[in-house]
């Protein structure tokens, strides 16, 4: 007998793609078995959360209100983020270090206990397979928390193939992110003012609900925050409860990953701005790729022969001229003076702050320097941008 899983939405949840699907109220058989329930989903639906899209396997809110309006709230004040989607590969086992060495072209041998390092996995290619957060919990014990691909399979099959003594697999673990200027005050009045404390791309480990958490300074936005690892699923509505309540005199709302912010920011996102069709060198990831570690690494020698030859194109931000733009529902073209195509648009929006449109462009790298002007496609109106730094200066 089948069992359905309890549906708490009264109105159909629309995706991003544009379906129309009643996803909750219609397909509860389907979402128990296909899309995995965040512990968070319930305290997510009551709070009014109105888009979402699919990742991992998961549903992620996208916005409550709008993402300009959480945009600026998140710039002022704190959110709470359901990000359970940020699933984790655990690698544990006497070859547990030499596995993670191999599969992603940075130095991880310099990783603490207790740190956290970003880094692309790569295959014999170079092509990126994801670009988690790696959290080294022990000596020989390490969570990758990854983003949209099936990393557990991909690992899975190279530690059985090589024969390393390791163990991975999916634990269960769900991160919950408070994000936004005063997350330090919320945290510290949670679990203590020691959490001021917690250096960037750190963790710690707490007790809270009950419950055992890793506490780490990270999370998608550049406003400063903690994501919470959640290592019990029962434990979700408990664990959002005692920052809701905790949080309302810090002006806490619930939010999401905001585009807006996400792109002033500079933060990549895989499977938009970069797929497994580019490497580190094209999605301008070379502070992270370390080509004379001395640890074995897959991706060597095609990385060896990019860094040589150059990289075919280059991961830039842009400045589109002109009045805010439609929503990107196509590959927006970029061209030369000539017209002529030299890249494409991974991803826009439009910056209130700056007051212009954003975004990020993958390009022939004779057109990546700052500076350099070009041509956007934006279905069929042509508009002048600029290529910009990481930093918009």
């Amino acid at each position: 007998m089948l069992r359905r899983r309890r549906v708490y939405a009264k109105k159909a949840i629309p995706l991003t793609t544009g379906t129309g699907l009643e996803l909750m109220s219609t397909l509860p058989m389907i979402m128990s078995r296909r899309l995995r329930p965040s512990p968070f989903e319930q305290r997510v639906i009551e709070n009014g959360a109105s888009a979402f899209t699919l990742y991992n396997k998961m549903t992620l809110p996208l916005v409550y209100e709008s993402y300009e309006k959480e945009y600026e709230h998140l710039c002022e004040h704190v959110q709470i983020w359901d990000v359970a989607c940020e699933r984790q590969v655990e690698i544990v086992g006497p070859d547990a270090l030499q596995l993670v060495e191999l599969i992603t072209p940075r130095d991880i041998s310099s990783c603490a206990i207790g740190q956290c390092k970003y880094a692309p996995l790569c295959d014999e290619n170079g092509g990126i397979i994801n670009d988690p957060i790696i959290l080294r919990l022990a000596e020989d014990r390490f969570w990758l928390s990854i983003a949209d691909s099936d990393v557990n399979l991909w690992v899975k099959g190279i530690a059985y193939g090589r024969g390393f003594d390791v163990k991975v697999f999916e634990p269960d673990v769900s991160p919950l992110a408070i994000q936004g200027p005063k997350a330090d005050d919320l945290m510290a009045d949670v679990v203590g003012e020691h959490t001021r404390d917690i250096r960037f791309f750190w963790f710690i480990d707490e007790t809270i609900v009950g419950t055992p958490v890793k506490i780490a300074r990270s999370g998608w936005s550049g406003k400063g925050g903690f994501e919470v690892y959640l290592q019990d699923a029962a434990k979700g509505n408990d664990l959002w409860d005692i920052f809701w309540e905790a949080g309302q005199k810090y002006n806490l709302k619930p939010g999401a990953p905001n585009l807006i912010e996400r792109i002033e920011t500079g933060l990549k996102s895989y499977g938009q701005d970069m797929t497994i069709e580019n490497n580190p060198f094209e999605a301008s990831m070379d502070n992270y790729i370390d080509l004379d570690k001395k640890a074995e690494f897959m991706s060597r020698d095609a990385l060896m022969q990019v860094a040589e030859t150059g990289p075919a194109k280059r991961l830039v931000n842009i400045v589109i001229d002109g009045e805010e733009l439609a929503l990107m529902r196509t590959d927006w073209r970029v061209l030369d003076e000539a017209g002529e195509q030299v890249g494409t648009v991974t991803s826009r929006t439009y910056s209130p702050h700056m007051r212009a449109n954003i975004g990020m462009a993958m390009v022939k790298p004779s057109f990546a320097s700052p500076g350099t002007v070009v041509m956007v496609d934006a279905d069929g109106d042509i508009c002048r941008a600029t290529v910009r730094d990481a930093k918009w200066q």
